[in-house]
């Protein structure tokens, strides 16, 4: 699990000179304790940071310049709780580099009816700061996101916390590496894409690495490691009888932990977030990574094989908005569908690569034969995803742009054996029905490699896209083909 509280949102308040110290030093005061309380609170998984109220353009200006080089800043939160002039902003958001929330909220709860006098007037004012504040963004054409409500109420609390996951996604991409083993997948199409406009866009790293660099690290494993190892797997998962000591499986099984240890040095030793690989390229290893890109995947790093560097990027992303939530996300593939008219369904897999914090219990480590790739056996954990609502995620390149697609499923539970299907697996209902879901995703160039999260939804990467800027699109309930087919005809107008 990613430990978020190493980054920092700055909770920065709007004011001005006009009202002088006592009304400057209340706002200061109210300022500090809704920071505090938002520092505290457990459902904010990030640090919140008390900045001074800002009065002028010059200290506007110093604050988002020491946002913008911050290294644990992630973000800044605002809100005017007095009135404060936007002409005074222009300069600080011209230069802000980092996402900005706008909290619309005031310090107290109610009006005290009894009390209430223009002292109390000019304090608080909120209701019409805020409204300068957001014209003045929305002039400038700057994303963000507005937060309505008062600051102890707990659905302000959520989405303030949701945001700051995604904000955290957004900082830990940029400047992140990607290892690509060998090439994407030969003569496909949807897993390539513009690296250079990837980096400008998403602010992360991808760069090719000779598999035989790879499987050096993977020799010089030391064989005390992988009995070390060995004895996590026996301890976390259920290990057929083929692949104990002494068994006929088990030196398929050592050969596995070398190359998960392999892989962990390597991405370690590089400082890499993510990887991909593909089967086609496997030169020196004896099998294709089953397990350990498994297990690398429920440490936090990206992943996606056959070299699909996008949707590796994502489940990095994915993994850091949702860490220390309950569920997990994958790298997924729609693999096959079930067409029975009382229940379609979509069954997603992959070869081997499916991470286990989507497991709905106790892994099965086991071998079995795989009809691609020329290699040995190779080692996996089985296991099937539990039911519940899900998201599909899909990054791809349109060529003069990103498209993020989402996709809101029901994962249902697998009722069936499958005994001769020895993956890890999910069973899903897309939203808004099978045939609607599907023929909306082709219609939007959705990629058969997605990221499969049944901890975060539709709303953090709806977020996600306008901090980086790119075009979303959303198929949930009320999708409907014809709305859907307008709707990209209107992004390509707009980008072009």
């Amino acid at each position: 699990m990613l430990d978020l509280k190493q980054f920092e949102i700055w909770f920065v308040t709007g004011s001005q000179d006009l009202y002088g110290e006592d009304t400057l030093r209340q706002v200061d005061e109210h300022s500090q304790i809704i920071s505090d309380s938002f520092d505290k609170n457990s459902q904010i998984p990030v640090r919140v940071v008390f900045k001074p109220v800002v009065k002028s353009p010059d200290e506007i200006y110093r604050i988002c310049q020491d946002a913008n080089v911050s290294v644990s800043c992630v973000g800044i939160v605002a809100w005017m709780h007095t009135f404060s002039p936007a002409k005074m902003w222009i300069r600080g958001l011209q230069i802000l580099r980092k996402p900005l929330l706008h909290l619309h909220t005031q310090f107290n709860r109610d009006i005290p009816w009894n009390d209430i006098d223009m002292d109390f007037m000019n304090l608080n004012q909120s209701a019409h700061g805020d409204r300068e504040f957001g014209y003045i963004m929305t002039r400038m054409r700057i994303n963000r996101k507005v937060i309505v409500g008062h600051w102890q109420q707990n659905d302000v609390i959520e989405a303030l916390a949701s945001w700051s996951r995604v904000a955290s996604a957004k900082n830990d991409l940029n400047g992140a590496k990607f290892a690509r083993f060998g090439d994407n997948m030969r003569q496909v199409a949807v897993t390539d894409g513009d690296k250079v406009a990837a980096e400008m866009t998403f602010g992360f790293s991808v760069n090719t690495y000779a598999v035989g660099d790879l499987v050096k690290v993977i020799n010089q494993v030391s064989d005390e490691a992988v009995d070390k190892l060995i004895t996590e797997y026996e301890d976390q998962y259920r290990l057929v009888a083929s692949l104990h000591k002494g068994k006929e499986k088990y030196q398929a099984l050592q050969d596995a932990a070398r190359i998960e240890l392999g892989l962990k040095y390597f991405l370690e030793d590089g400082n890499f977030k993510g990887y991909t690989n593909t089967f086609e390229d496997l030169y020196g290893m004896k099998q294709l990574p089953g397990i350990g890109s498994q297990r690398m995947m429920a440490a936090g790093y990206g992943y996606a094989g056959e070299g699909d560097w996008k949707t590796s990027a994502m489940v990095r992303a994915l993994k850091v908005m949702g860490s220390g939530l309950p569920g997990g996300s994958s790298f997924m593939e729609d693999y096959t569908y079930h067409f029975n008219p009382e229940r379609n369904l979509v069954l997603g897999s992959h070869m081997l690569e499916i991470c286990p914090t989507i497991a709905d219990r106790k892994p099965s480590c086991e071998i079995h034969p795989l009809g691609i790739g020329g290699k040995e056996d190779p080692v996996r954990l089985v296991f099937n995803a539990p039911a519940g609502p899900a998201i599909n995620v899909s990054l791809i390149d349109m060529g003069n742009r990103f498209r993020l697609l989402v996709n809101e499923v029901e994962a249902v539970a697998v009722e069936e054996d499958l005994p001769k299907l020895p993956v890890a697996r999910a069973i899903w209902k897309p939203a808004p029905d099978m045939k609607t879901g599907c023929a909306a995703w082709i219609y939007a160039g959705g990629a058969h490699h997605t990221v499969f999260s049944q901890n975060l939804g539709t709303e953090q990467i709806e977020m996600f896209a306008e901090m980086v800027g790119v075009e979303l699109v959303v198929i949930d309930k009320s999708t409907t083909l014809r709305q859907l087919k307008n709707e990209l005809r209107w992004s390509e107008a707009y980008y072009k």
